[in-house]
C-alpha cells in the first residue's frame, strides 16, 4: 500500500517546521507562500533543496512546510531536516545517502540562557577590586 503523503519534522534553534511532502511536480510552499518568496537569500533556498537534490527526487514531490519560531536561517535549516525525514518516510532505502551527508542530525546547538546577577550567559559585570 502506497501512501500519498509524507510527514517529517525538523528543528533547529528555536525554529520548528512542520513539513508534509506530496508526489506532484516539484512546487515548494512555506507558510503559504512561495519559497523564493520566503526565503529570498539563494543559500537558504539552496540548504532546502539539499535532501531532494542528493536522493534524485527534486521536481517529483510537492512540499507543504509550516514553520514557526526563531529566525529566517534556524527555519531553513529546520525544513532542510523535516524534508529529510519526510524522505526517510517515503523510502527508508534513502537513510545511507541522507546520514552520509549529514542531513539527519539535529543541529542541538541553541542559545545559551543569561544568568542571574550577570550581564549575560557568559560576560560578567566588571569586577572592581576598590
Amino acid at each position: 500500500m502506497d501512501k500519498t503523503q509524507y510527514y517529517g519534522t525538523g528543528r533547529r534553534k528555536s525554529s520548528t517546521a512542520r513539513v508534509f511532502m506530496m508526489p506532484g511536480n516539484g512546487e515548494m510552499v512555506v507558510n503559504r507562500s512561495d519559497v523564493a518568496e520566503y526565503f529570498r537569500n539563494q543559500s537558504q533556498q539552496m540548504v532546502i533543496k539539499q535532501p531532494l537534490l542528493l536522493t534524485d527526487n527534486l521536481g517529483k514531490f510537492d512540499v507543504y512546510a509550516n514553520v514557526a519560531g526563531g529566525g529566517i536561517s534556524g527555519q531553513a535549516d529546520a525544513v532542510r531536516l523535516g524534508i529529510a525525514k519526510a524522505l526517510l518516510d517515503f523510502n527508508v532505502e534513502l537513510r545511507p545517502r541522507l546520514k552520509k551527508a549529514g542531513l539527519l542530525t539535529r543541529d542541538s546547538r541553541i542559545k545559551e540562557r543569561k544568568k542571574y546577577g550577570q550581564k549575560g550567559a557568559r560576560k560578567r559585570f566588571q569586577f572592581s577590586k576598590r
